[in-house]
């Protein structure tokens, strides 16, 4: 690439990589003679030493959390476009730290091994377990993003791996450490809700044409790390060869929030799908809907409804969860889903066993905790209408960038074997379940689980 003749383009892109985040001084400064809005968050503990693989779109969000974290510094970034390398470069040079950039995670792999710990792994989703194959047998601890793999049989390799090297593998489902996700799923959903029997979650955001540049990778490049042309590499996710669309960019993350509030994986899943929004280039599906449905093991069938869509925004993002005695709706961006509503007809709560949640510290009080009663001259309510009270905030925030809590339970686990909030083990059952959605969705039937479908199997025997 002719980085001359990019000059202008690349100063841009240092530019909007520095501006991910406030200029943070991450080591060798006094803390505390910094402004308090300017302070590293979280422990100041023994150095972690990072290589990153993949300097894209997520890895810009990751470094954006990553040099906020004290004792974590990055030692080397790989990304096969060598602009994109620069950009690294020119982001954590903001931050104090002096990166060496690679072509080949090989080569990274080779020169940096006694300056790197851990590695985080950002690329495309179809290389996710060869990098972090050769990182873990490497002996290095990996934060791999979701989804583990686009091909199921390389998200168990990755398993097979981590088992064998004992190494520690993170995947990127942040939810998983997000202080308002741990709160519901260790509070609200078990002690408020009652039996939860319908989940609901959904993923709008606005068509957006293919992502082009002005002067891509050159195609020998591209070639030799499999990419058919610069619009495949740029738009990796809508060809089923690096990605899997809507479905498993999007919807990982929600759908294993279903595992998580029923403890146990689905039994099927039906779906449908469409791509017709877009060009005929795209592969994969920019719309999903499905239906899971989870066999509880006390014999009763509970269901969640998801709805990943690529070409409107109309709803956004967010999720719920349905009891008998209480709602919540939540989403990653406080202000598209924060509050927990009580039924008030069939079993629900009483205004003093609401007020005990609120003293537990649940969730906080609103003036709407009663019912307001309307009369109206011309509407008649149906008596099959359930009253429906003013939903109550939940008591916990995040004030912390999405990933950065996520990123902090990794790196403590690294250095003071605390558990792993996702480990791969966790991950490969969301996996089996998102994909299995793309497969309904092709074939127009239901698709059927096992329970061992969402075990590991052992490696098959070569010959």
């Amino acid at each position: 690439m002719d980085l001359s003749a990019n000059r202008r383009d690349f100063l841009k892109g240092a530019a909007l990589a520095a501006s991910f985040l406030p200029h943070f001084a991450i080591l060798g400064d006094d803390k505390a003679a910094l402004p308090e809005d300017k302070r590293p968050i979280g422990p100041d503990d023994d150095t972690i030493n990072v290589a990153m693989i993949g300097w894209g779109a997520e890895g810009r969000v990751l470094s954006a959390s990553i040099a906020r974290i004290p004792g974590v510094r990055v030692r080397a970034v790989c990304d096969i476009w060598k602009f994109q390398c620069q950009q690294a470069k020119a982001f954590f040079k903001g931050y104090g730290m002096d990166v060496n950039v690679y072509e080949d995670y090989r080569e990274m792999l080779a020169k940096e091994d006694k300056n790197v710990d851990a590695v985080v792994v950002a690329t495309p989703d179809w290389m996710h377990c060869e990098h972090t194959c050769a990182c873990l047998r490497a002996g290095k601890h990996v934060y791999c993003e979701k989804e583990m793999s686009n091909r199921l049989e390389q998200a168990a390799e990755m398993c097979r791996v981590q088992k064998e090297t004992g190494k520690l593998l993170q995947i990127g489902h942040q939810r998983r450490s997000n202080p308002r996700y741990r709160h519901c799923f260790e509070h609200v959903v078990p002690e408020m809700l009652g039996r939860v029997t319908t989940a609901y979650a959904q993923w709008n955001r606005t068509l957006a044409p293919f992502f082009h540049v002005k002067k891509p990778p050159k195609q020998e490049l591209l070639t030799k790390y499999g990419y058919e042309n610069p619009e495949q590499y740029l738009n990796w996710r809508w060809f089923h060869k690096y990605g899997g669309g809507s479905m498993v960019d999007l919807g990982s993350h929600q759908i294993d929030l279903f595992f998580w509030c029923w403890g146990v994986p689905p039994s099927s899943v039906t779906a449908i799908g469409g791509r017709d929004a877009f060009t005929p280039r795209r592969q994969t599906y920019d719309r999903v809907y499905c239906i899971y449905e989870f066999q509880m093991p006390d014999g009763t069938k509970n269901e969640a409804v998801y709805q990943v869509i690529s070409s409107n925004a109309r709803g956004g993002f967010y999720e719920q969860f349905m009891g008998e005695k209480a709602a919540l709706t939540i989403a990653e961006i406080s202000a598209r889903g924060n509050a927990v509503q009580r039924e008030i007809r069939g079993g629900g709560y009483t205004d003093q066993e609401w007020q005990a949640f609120i003293d537990k510290g649940y969730i906080l009080p609103t003036e709407g905790d009663q019912i307001k009663k309307e009369v109206t001259k011309d509407i008649a309510v149906d008596t099959r209408i359930s009253a429906q009270a003013t939903g109550n905030p939940l008591a916990v925030e995040m004030n912390k960038p999405a990933h950065m809590p996520h990123l902090e339970n990794f790196f403590a686990a690294c250095r003071h074997g605390v558990p792993l909030n996702c480990p791969c083990e966790l991950a490969y059952e969301s996996a089996v379940a998102v994909l299995a959605a793309n497969v309904a969705a092709d074939s127009h039937q239901t698709h059927y689980f096992k329970p061992e479908d969402f075990k590991v199997p052992p490696r098959k025997a070569e010959g």
